[in-house]
């Protein structure tokens, strides 16, 4: 099997063998950055019981937060399909970028001028150093697929995101897809 280049704005499957990792298993991440010192993603399917109303207490918004990985897990990130109404914006891949001045996001929250299917936000993001995640893709950890859902990957809030991806891959995926996260359930 050959493998893709990494390149940021791709997503990363956890294979069904990683099991038992809090953090980990089951999830899609999108990969944010990737270069020579490491790369960086956040968690697409793991969403928290805090709306980011809660933890910005200044804001009525009752938008859901996610996990975005076990890095500075006491950090907001978000990742925009907007950058035209926040400044400063990265661009991840075509049409999704990563950050941007939060000042304009706490106004454009208040005007109701911003969409939960527009901005999605993290605690923490998941963090590799040099060579690390090329080395967990080589041990299969990891399966690597282009994202081609640039236009709905914000609007995709299910923890099934996973099972939906795995069972893209065909074969003995389709398989693991239905399987319990706990295999003693099984």
């Amino acid at each position: 099997m050959s493998r893709k280049k990494l390149q940021k704005g791709q997503l990363l499957i956890a294979e069904p063998s990683v099991l038992g990792d809090h953090y980990f298993a089951r999830t899609v991440i999108l990969l944010s950055e990737y270069n020579e010192n490491g790369a960086v993603g956040f968690i697409l399917n793991k969403p928290l019981e805090y709306s980011i109303g809660e933890l910005i207490t200044d804001l009525d918004s009752n938008q859901t937060v996610f996990n975005g990985g076990p890095v500075e897990q006491d950090n907001l990130y978000f990742i925009h399909t907007v950058p035209d109404k926040i400044k400063n914006s990265i661009e991840i891949s075509n049409g999704i970028f990563w950050g941007g001045d939060f000042e304009e996001i706490k106004l454009l929250l208040r005007g109701n001028e911003i969409s939960k299917n527009e901005i999605r936000f993290f605690l923490g993001y998941s963090g590799w150093t040099k060579n690390q995640l090329d080395e967990e893709i080589e041990n299969n950890s990891w399966i690597v697929e282009n994202n081609l859902d640039n236009n709905t990957i914000l609007s995709n809030t299910s923890i099934d995101f996973w099972k939906k991806k795995i069972n893209a891959q065909g074969g003995d995926y389709i398989l693991f897809s239905n399987a319990p996260e706990d295999p003693i359930l099984n």
